[in-house]
């Protein structure tokens, strides 16, 4: 998968984008966003899943009200569907590549917002014929930006806290979560991390933790939740988007590493490869260089 900018410039510059113009995307834009919807880099923990390219229509605003964010999507050109095997790995997979799209489209010049969600009998679900033992996760609007995010917006991003990130040295940890990573010892992956520090996440939450361990050249991604977080899922029956929110950073993390020349794959550990603080982060894979 290939971008035109520097995926750098990219994050830096992508933002949720929740107002737009109403016009259709451009034909030639839309046939390079199809294309890409079929050769995307391969997930982390090898899930399967697909993603389709649908244009906004009659019946959208029903579909996405009960997730409370309608009202402040605007005129969108369309959405980006995907459908992914049930299971926790999928979670992190869909992320992973939804994610990828997500830069693909700031790289053509279109905004973007990630709706998550269970979407299992929506009308999503049924545009891209999800099956039995697959889940529609989250849904992706797209469009051209409006010149201006209308008040609704502005106050919702703010309330969000979406220009406010974590730490640097609460987020990355060197050898154990009992030494904060700072940004003279991270030296070349500093960059990285920063590009993961700027990944999107359900209410802004950041629920990834990176354990760099020097002497194997391996990172190892956590999932931190809030307190009470894995009750209220259950209580509330709704899908893990905080799976979903590590499949983000992982992307950001592997697509920074290639553009800077640091290479490495994936793997999944039967046991947790870190010693663990008290609040005991879920281990979800490693990165190795």
């Amino acid at each position: 998968m290939k971008y035109t900018n520097s995926i750098f410039d990219i994050i830096l510059k992508r933002k949720s984008v929740r107002s737009y113009n109403g016009n259709p995307v451009a034909e030639d834009i839309l046939g390079k966003i199809e294309d890409t919807l079929k050769c995307l880099p391969d997930p982390p923990l090898r899930s399967k899943s697909r993603f389709m390219v649908a244009s906004a229509a009659e019946g959208d605003a029903e579909a996405l009200r009960g997730l409370g964010t309608y009202g402040v999507i605007h005129k969108p050109a369309g959405f980006i569907i995907g459908a992914v095997e049930e299971g926790e790995a999928g979670l992190v997979d869909f992320g992973f590549r939804m994610q990828a799209i997500v830069l693909l489209l700031a790289d053509l010049g279109l905004g973007s917002c990630w709706l998550g969600g269970s979407f299992r009998k929506s009308r999503f679900s049924e545009r891209i014929g999800a099956a039995d033992g697959e889940y529609v996760p989250s849904v992706l609007s797209f469009g051209v930006p409006a010149e201006k995010p209308r008040m609704l917006e502005t106050l919702m991003r703010a309330g969000a806290g979406s220009d406010r990130r974590k730490t640097f040295e609460s987020l990355f940890f060197k050898s154990g979560f009992d030494r904060p990573l700072s940004r003279a010892e991270a030296g070349p992956y500093a960059r990285i991390f920063d590009m993961v520090r700027l990944a999107p996440s359900a209410s802004n939450r950041q629920p990834w933790r990176i354990v760099w361990n020097p002497e194997s050249n391996a990172f190892h991604f956590f999932l931190q939740r809030d307190a009470g977080y894995g009750r209220q899922l259950r209580w509330l029956k709704r899908l893990d988007l905080q799976r979903v929110d590590m499949g983000i950073a992982a992307c950001h993390f592997e697509l920074a590493a290639a553009e800077a020349g640091l290479p490495g794959t994936w793997t999944e550990r039967e046991r947790s490869p870190a010693a663990t603080p008290s609040y005991n982060p879920v281990y979800i894979m490693t990165w190795n260089c």
